[in-house]
């Protein structure tokens, strides 16, 4: 199962979203923390682990502009209104040093240019996509219509940018943004906290691993309640087995566009 985003009536009029209450550790395990197992690593994971809390890299590779725009892309991708800012997980800190230091998955697809670039046209198009619709660019939008705007990304739909999306595919795009902030968010051991990861195992091990049962330093699991941001159109679920591949996904856009 993955979001859904879905169309809502009068969304250009939509309020600016209402935030949920912040808090320092929201998720399931209140009171869990991952680095309060710290004493237990080995020197090398425990350095690696408090440099992502401790040593927030600086933008290098996206200047002003791109940076405010990208951050506010991200806020929409992986939102943080649980989030006191002081624990927000600095998502375009760790994307734009991955890009100034051109760390790469070892491959590219042929159908998207390398990953610098990939994001200097993105940003026109999303742009484009939004005078389109609007008349304005993407960071001027409303909270809503931004995320429609970003639905039409994810759709694969876009109206605008034709000939940017003819040299880079739409749904390749998407999964490049949208792995980036995950990779970004997950990494991070506040991340950990939310989801009651526990942490390295090593050199300590793992002791229970069958029947659901948490290690002696984890905590049970309680209710969270959280909803998406007011207009937000991520509050939906679809079944998403016919997506795994690029070329079935695109078969079924086609088919949702006959339908219709």
């Amino acid at each position: 199962m993955r979001s859904k985003l879905r169309q809502k009536p009068d969304l250009a009029e939509a309020p600016k979203p209402t935030q949920v209450q912040p808090r320092e550790q929201p998720g399931y395990y209140p009171g869990y923390s991952t680095l309060g197992q710290k004493g237990y690593w080995d020197e090398a994971t425990r350095t690696t682990v408090l440099k992502r809390t401790n040593e927030v890299p600086p933008i290098r590779f996206f200047g002003p502009e791109e940076a405010r725009f990208w951050n506010i892309v991200f806020e929409h991708l992986l939102p943080q209104s649980d989030r006191v800012p002081e624990r927000k997980i600095p998502i375009l800190n760790h994307v734009d040093h991955r890009l100034d230091i051109n760390q790469l998955q070892g491959y590219r697809f042929e159908n998207i240019p390398p990953d610098q670039d990939a994001y200097r046209l993105g940003m026109k198009a999303i742009d484009a996509e939004a005078n389109a619709r609007f008349e304005r660019n993407f960071v001027e939008c409303s909270y809503a219509q931004r995320e429609q705007v970003l639905k039409a990304i994810h759709d694969g739909e876009p109206s605008a940018a034709h000939e940017i999306w003819q040299k880079m595919s739409v749904h390749r795009f998407w999964q490049l943004i949208m792995g980036d902030a995950a990779d970004a968010y997950y990494v991070h051991p506040w991340a950990w906290d939310e989801i009651g990861y526990g942490g390295p195992a090593y050199p300590r091990a793992y002791m229970r691993l069958e029947g659901g049962q948490p290690e002696p330093w984890e905590v049970d699991e309680q209710r969270y309640e959280w909803e998406a941001p007011e207009g937000a159109l991520s509050d939906d679920v679809e079944e998403v087995h016919e997506y795994s591949i690029e070329s079935v996904q695109h078969m079924s856009h086609q088919k949702r566009r006959a339908a219709k």
